[in-house]
C-alpha cells in the first residue's frame, strides 16, 4: 500500500512527437537564410563574359545558425558584375536550366586567377556555404555529413531555391565541400575526392578520361565527345644571370661591405634579396576534344611551347629587407628612447670634473665664493679637448662610436665652408654667403617641406636628419648619433663664438614652417648676423681734423660682448681706447647734422617712405612694419646689472665712461670718434629735461637719420624737411616663443590693469622707434610721427583761412584722441635717442646662448622627433627619384596618399606614433613594388631590347605583373615576352643538369656523351600542376532523362590529387 500510495509512482513520461526536433530547427533556419537573402524561387542570369570572374567584384554575406549547441557559418558568395546597369536578368523559361548547371558548361571563364576555390572547381558565379564555427570541431563522420546534406536538400525544396549549397566537411585545410543544386525536375551532386598521393593510373588524361565516364555511366552508345580543357603550370625559381639589379657593396667607401651603401647624404635604396622568388607559367588549351590529343603514361602531345595561350604570375618574396625602410624604422625606433645623453654616453663632463675637484670643506664657499676662471680654458679647441678626454676616460678602453674619418666626412658634408676656414676667427669665409644662400628650388617636390613641415631639400636640417639617419644605422646606433649631435652643437658654439654664419639656411626670421630645430637653427644665424653687424659699426674710422686730438680709443673683448670701463671719468677725451678683435673695415665716419650716421638701412613699403598702423588703438602698430637689413646700429650686451640711464636727455647722462650702466638689460652703442662724444655732451648739458613739442624749445642735434620722407616737413618747423629715421629691426622668434609669449599674454586677463600692462608689453618695438624719430626729428611732435608711422591715422581735410584761401589742416583721428591712448602715453615717454644708443630689441647674446642650450639639452628620443618630418619627407623625395625612371602609375598614385596622409600627421605637435608607423609602412611598400619592377625588367632585359615596339611592350607587361594577379602573354610562346621566358626556362634547365652531367661524365670519361645529353634536356621542367576539366552533356540516369550537363575538374600537384564533380540528374524521368 505504501508503494501504491507513493506519488511518483503514478507519474510517467509522454513523448510529444509534434514538436520539432533539433534536426527539423536547423532546416527551417537554413530557409530563414535563403528568405532573408531572397534567394528563393529561379533566376536565370545572361551567360558570362570571357574574363568578368577576374574583373568583377566578389562579394559575401554572412550569418550564424546552430544545430542544437553546434554552431554553423552560413556565408553567401556571388559575383558583382562592373556594369552600371547591374545584372541583366532574362525573363525564366519554363524548365530552363538553374543558372549554376549552365555555368557548368561555360567555358569563358576556367581557371581564374582570383576566386574562391568553389569557383575554381566548379565554375559558379553564386553559391552558399555551411560551414562549422570558429571553435567547433571539424564534421568527419559519414553520419552528420549525410544529416547536414539531407537538411540542406530539404531546405533547398522547401524553398525552391535554384543556388548551389555546400557543407564543409572534413578539417578545414583539406577543403572538403558536398552540395546539391535543385531545378525544375533536375538535380545537380556536388561530390568531391582528396588524396596526398596521385595515383598512377590517373597521373594522365586518358586514366581521368575512365574515371569521368565511369561516374556518368551514361547509358548511350556511343558515347557523346568529352570537352577538354588543359592548364600545365611550370614554376621557375633559379633565375641565373638575370639577378635582381641591386647596387653591390663598396668595400673602399666609409659604408664599405655594406649592401647599397653610399656616401652621407644620398639615401640608400632597394632590397638586400631578390624581391622576386618565383615565376608561374601556366600554358593553357582551352578548348580541346577527346581524340584529338593523346596523353598517356608513354606518351603525350602536350607540349608548353605549342600552347595556344600563355600566362604568368610572379610571387614576390615575403617581406624582403629593404634598405630605406629599414633605415626608417631603426630611426623611427629611437623616438621611444628615454635615455638621455649622459646615460647613454656616460656621467656629464660637469659630474666628471665636479668629482675630480670634489672637496666637502669648501662645498658652500663655491656657492658665494667667486670662481676664476682662465682665459685659456674658454677656448672651443680646449672644451672639445677636455669633453672628448672626459668622454674617453669614461668609456675606458672602449673606442668612439664614430671613426675619425668618419666624422670628418659628416662634418665637412655638414659644413662645406670649414675646409677652407681661415685662422681668424673674426673674419669670415668669402664663401660663406653662398653657403648660406637658399638651395635651387626644384619643382614640385622641393614645397613638400611646407607640407610636412620639415625643412627645404639641401638645408643644413634636412642635411643633419640623413647624417644621423645614417650614422644610427651603419655606425654604432644611439651612441654614434648622440656623438655627431655633440659634434654639431659645438661646431654651433663655435661659430656663434667666432662669428661665422651657419651655412645651409635661408637668410631672415626663422621660417615658421619648417620644423622648430630648423627655426632655433635660423634664429642662430640671424643672432651671429646682429653680432657681426654690431661688431662692424665698432670699427675705428679715419680721424678727421675735429677728432685727430681726441687720442686713440681701445675696446677690447669684442667678441664676448664684454666692454671694461677706462679709469679716467673724463668723457673719453684723455684717455686711450684701442679697438682689438675687429675686422679691418672700417665704420662710416658721422656726417654733419642732417645726415645719419649710424650706419644706412632702408625701410621697405610704401614709395614715400609710409609706414601703415594696425586697426586698433593698442601699441600693436609695430608688427605691421616691414624693416630691410640688419641692424647696424646696436650695441654691444653688458654683464654686470646697475641701474636704467636711458633718458639721453637729462644732463647728468653724458659723464665719464664709469656712470654707463653696464646692466645687462643697457646696450649702447660705441660712438665712431671722441669729437662726436663732445659734441653731443655738450648739447644735452645745454638741456634740461625732454624737448617741449613747441616753437621756442631748443632743438637738439640730429642723429640718425635715414633720408627725407618726401617733401613732408615738420608741423612747428615748417622750414624742417621731416626725416625717416634708422630704426631697429623687430625681433625675430620661434614658434615656441610665440607659443610662450601667447601664453604669458593671456595669463594677464581681461582686466583693464591686464590690458594696459598687455599693450605696453606689446609696445616695445613702438617706443624704440618713436625715439629714433625724435632724435631724427628735434621739434617734432607726435602728429609728425602719425604722419610718417601711421597715415591713416593723420587726417587731412580742406578749409578757408580767415583771408578765404584754400589751406589743407589736419588732426590725428579719433581713436588717437581717447583719453590714455598708448600712443600718446609712448610718446611722453620716449626720448630722443639714435637706434644705435637704445636698448637693443633683440637682445642676440642672450637669444642665441638659449638656442645653444635648448640644442645641448636634447635627449636622442627629442632630436628624432624634431628631425622625423625631414627624414620622412627625404625618403618621399628619393621615392620620386626612383620612380620617375620605372613610370609606375600605381606608384605615383600610392605616393601621392603617403604624401597627404604625412601632411595631416607631420603638422600635429605631438603626432600619433601608429600613423607614423603606417607612413613608413607605406613607404616601405613603395620601395618594394620600385625594387620589383627593376627585378622584373631586368630579368626581362627591357633596357638591352632595341626594337622600339617590343620595347613599349614588354614595359606594359613588367607593369602589369606589378598590379595584376595573372597577366597574360601575347603571342604566348612565339610572341617578345613569351620567347624571354622561354629562354628563362632553357637557361634554368641547363644549368640545373650542368653539376649532374659533370659528374656523370667524369663517371664514364665521355665528352661526346655529355653534350649529347646535354642537347637532349627538355626546355621546360616536368610542370608543377595540372589542371583539367571535362565537360559533356548525357542524359543522366536513363537514356530517356533529360541530357544535362556534366563536370569534373581535376588537378594534379606532388602531394595534392583532388577530383570535384559536379554530376546532374533528372528527377522526373528516371
Amino acid at each position: 500500500m505504501a508503494a501504491d500510495s507513493d506519488p511518483e509512482s503514478e507519474v510517467f513520461e509522454i513523448t510529444d512527437f509534434t514538436t520539432a526536433s533539433e534536426w527539423e530547427r536547423f532546416a527551417s533556419k537554413v530557409e530563414e537564410v535563403l528568405n532573408d537573402w531572397k534567394l528563393i524561387g529561379s533566376s536565370v542570369h545572361k551567360p558570362l563574359e570571357k574574363g568578368e570572374y577576374n574583373s568583377g567584384t566578389w562579394k559575401e554575406k554572412t550569418e550564424e545558425i546552430s544545430f542544437a549547441d553546434y554552431k554553423f557559418t552560413v556565408t553567401h558568395h556571388y559575383l558583382k558584375k562592373e556594369s552600371p546597369n547591374g545584372e541583366e536578368k532574362e525573363e525564366p523559361e519554363e524548365d530552363a536550366f538553374p543558372t549554376a548547371m549552365q555555368d557548368l558548361l561555360c567555358m569563358n571563364n576556367d581557371f581564374p586567377p582570383r576566386a574562391h576555390c568553389l569557383v575554381r572547381w566548379y565554375g559558379v558565379r553564386e553559391f552558399v556555404v555551411i560551414s562549422p564555427g570558429a571553435n567547433n570541431d571539424a564534421i568527419i563522420s559519414e553520419s552528420k555529413c549525410n544529416l547536414l546534406l539531407s537538411s540542406v536538400s530539404i531546405a533547398l525544396g522547401n524553398t525552391g531555391s535554384q543556388v548551389p549549397l555546400f557543407v564543409q566537411i572534413q578539417q578545414k585545410w583539406r577543403r572538403m565541400y558536398a552540395g546539391e543544386c535543385q531545378g525544375p525536375g533536375v538535380r545537380t551532386d556536388f561530390e568531391m575526392v582528396h588524396l596526398r598521393k596521385v595515383p598512377n593510373q590517373y597521373s594522365h588524361l586518358s586514366g581521368l578520361l575512365d574515371i569521368f565516364k565511369s561516374k556518368i555511366g551514361c547509358p548511350l552508345t556511343p558515347i557523346p565527345p568529352v570537352n577538354i580543357a588543359i592548364r600545365f603550370t611550370y614554376i621557375l625559381q633559379d633565375w641565373q644571370q638575370y639577378s635582381w639589379p641591386q647596387q653591390p657593396p663598396d668595400f673602399d667607401a666609409l659604408l664599405g661591405g655594406e649592401v647599397g651603401g653610399v656616401e652621407f647624404g644620398k639615401l640608400p635604396f632597394g632590397t638586400c634579396e631578390d624581391p622576386i622568388s618565383e615565376l608561374h607559367l601556366a600554358t593553357t588549351w582551352p578548348h580541346l576534344t577527346e581524340g584529338i590529343v593523346v596523353d598517356n603514361d608513354v606518351y603525350s602531345d602536350l607540349d608548353p611551347i605549342q600552347a595556344p595561350h600563355w600566362s604568368v604570375r610572379v610571387r614576390k618574396a615575403d617581406n624582403p629587407q629593404c634598405l630605406l625602410g629599414d633605415l626608417l624604422s631603426e630611426f623611427f625606433k629611437l623616438c621611444c628612447r628615454k635615455e638621455s645623453t649622459e646615460e647613454i654616453l656616460g656621467r656629464s663632463p660637469l659630474e666628471e670634473e665636479g668629482k675630480e675637484n670634489a672637496d666637502i670643506s669648501q662645498a658652500l664657499s663655491k656657492l658665494t665664493e667667486p670662481t676664476t676662471v682662465p682665459i685659456h680654458k674658454l677656448s672651443v679647441s680646449n672644451m672639445v679637448h677636455s669633453a672628448r678626454k672626459r668622454m674617453h676616460r669614461h668609456r675606458r678602453v672602449e673606442e668612439s662610436p664614430l671613426s675619425n674619418e668618419v666624422l670628418n666626412s659628416v662634418l665637412l658634408y655638414l659644413f662645406p665652408d670649414a675646409a677652407e676656414k681661415p685662422s681668424n676667427g673674426s673674419e669670415a669665409k668669402p664663401g660663406a654667403s653662398n653657403a648660406n644662400s637658399p638651395p635651387e628650388k626644384e619643382p614640385e617636390s622641393y614645397n613638400l617641406y611646407n607640407q610636412f613641415k620639415s625643412s627645404p631639400a639641401d638645408s643644413l636640417t634636412y642635411k643633419l636628419s640623413l647624417c644621423l639617419c645614417m650614422v644610427n644605422f651603419y655606425h654604432g646606433g644611439v651612441k654614434g648619433v648622440v656623438q655627431l649631435w655633440q659634434e654639431f652643437v659645438l661646431e654651433m658654439r663655435y661659430r656663434w663664438e667666432n662669428n661665422y654664419l651657419v651655412p645651409g639656411l635661408a637668410s631672415g626670421p626663422p621660417d615658421l614652417r619648417c620644423c622648430l630645430l630648423h627655426q632655433k637653427l635660423q634664429m642662430l644665424n640671424c643672432c651671429i648676423e646682429r653680432k657681426k653687424a654690431r661688431d662692424n659699426e665698432k670699427r675705428p674710422c679715419p680721424s678727421d681734423s675735429s677728432g685727430g686730438s681726441a687720442g686713440e680709443r681701445k675696446m677690447s673683448g669684442c667678441d664676448n660682448g664684454k666692454r671694461p670701463c677706462p679709469s679716467d671719468s673724463s668723457a673719453g677725451s684723455a684717455g686711450e681706447r684701442k679697438v682689438s678683435g675687429c675686422d679691418n673695415g672700417k665704420r662710416p665716419c658721422p656726417s654733419d647734422s642732417s645726415a645719419g650716421s649710424a650706419g644706412e638701412r632702408k625701410v621697405s613699403g610704401n614709395d614715400n617712405g609710409k609706414r601703415q598702423s594696425p586697426s586698433d588703438s593698442s601699441a600693436g602698430s609695430e608688427g605691421e612694419r616691414k624693416v630691410s637689413g640688419s641692424d647696424n646700429g646696436k650695441a654691444t650686451q653688458n654683464s654686470s646689472g646697475t641701474e636704467d640711464r636711458r633718458e639721453r636727455g637729462e644732463a647728468n647722462q653724458w659723464k665719464s665712461w664709469e656712470s654707463w650702466s653696464d646692466s645687462e638689460e643697457e646696450f649702447f652703442e660705441c660712438l665712431s670718434d671722441t669729437e662726436e662724444l663732445k659734441e653731443n655732451t655738450k648739447d644735452n648739458e645745454k638741456e634740461e629735461g625732454p624737448p617741449k613739442e613747441n616753437k621756442d624749445a631748443p632743438r637738439l642735434r640730429a642723429e640718425g637719420r635715414l633720408h627725407p620722407h618726401g617733401k613732408l616737413t615738420l608741423l612747428h618747423y615748417i622750414q624742417e624737411p621731416l626725416y625717416i629715421p634708422v630704426t631697429q629691426e623687430p625681433a625675430p622668434m620661434t614658434e615656441d616663443l610665440l607659443e610662450e609669449q601667447s601664453e604669458v599674454l593671456a595669463k594677464l586677463g581681461t582686466s583693464a590693469e591686464g590690458a594696459h600692462l598687455r599693450a605696453r608689453m606689446q609696445s616695445a618695438c613702438l617706443l624704440s622707434d618713436m625715439e629714433s624719430f625724435k632724435a631724427a626729428n628735434p621739434g617734432c611732435c607726435l602728429e609728425d610721427f602719425v604722419r610718417w608711422y601711421s597715415p591713416r591715422d593723420y587726417v587731412e581735410e580742406e578749409v578757408l583761412d580767415e583771408k578765404g584761401n584754400t589751406i589743407i589742416k589736419g588732426e590725428l583721428s579719433a581713436r588717437m584722441k581717447i583719453p590714455g591712448n598708448m600712443w600718446a602715453e609712448a610718446w611722453e615717454t620716449a626720448k630722443p635717442a639714435p637706434a644705435r644708443r637704445q636698448r637693443r630689441l633683440f637682445d642676440d647674446t642672450r637669444e642665441a646662448e638659449k638656442v645653444l642650450h635648448y640644442l645641448a639639452v636634447q635627449k636622442p628620443a627629442d632630436l628624432t622627433r624634431h628631425l622625423l618630418p625631414c627624414i620622412i619627407h627625404a625618403a618621399i623625395l628619393k621615392e620620386k627619384e626612383e620612380e620617375s625612371t620605372e613610370d609606375i602609375t600605381s606608384v605615383r598614385k600610392v605616393i601621392s596618399q603617403i604624401i597627404s596622409n604625412a601632411s595631416k600627421f607631420l603638422h600635429h605637435p605631438n603626432p600619433d606614433y601608429k600613423k607614423l608607423e603606417e607612413i613608413i609602412n607605406q613607404i616601405m611598400a613603395v620601395e618594394t613594388i620600385i625594387a620589383r619592377a627593376r627585378s622584373l625588367k631586368a630579368k626581362f632585359g627591357i633596357s638591352k631590347c632595341e626594337n622600339i615596339v617590343e620595347r613599349e611592350d614588354l614595359e606594359r607587361f613588367v607593369n602589369s605583373l606589378l598590379e595584376e594577379t595573372e597577366v597574360s602573354v601575347v603571342g604566348a610562346g612565339r610572341g617578345p615576352a613569351g620567347r624571354i621566358i622561354h629562354n628563362l626556362f632553357v637557361t634554368a634547365q641547363r644549368a640545373a643538369l650542368m653539376t649532374f652531367m659533370d659528374e656523370e661524365s667524369v663517371k664514364s670519361g665521355s665528352q661526346e656523351e655529355r653534350k649529347q645529353n646535354l642537347g637532349a634536356v627538355s626546355d621546360f621542367p616536368p610542370p608543377a600542376g595540372r589542371e583539367i576539366i571535362l565537360r559533356t552533356v548525357v542524359p543522366r540516369p536513363a537514356p530517356y532523362s533529360k541530357p544535362l550537363p556534366q563536370r569534373m575538374y581535376c588537378v594534379l600537384i606532388k602531394e595534392d590529387f583532388r577530383l570535384a564533380g559536379a554530376f546532374s540528374s533528372d528527377t522526373s524521368f528516371f
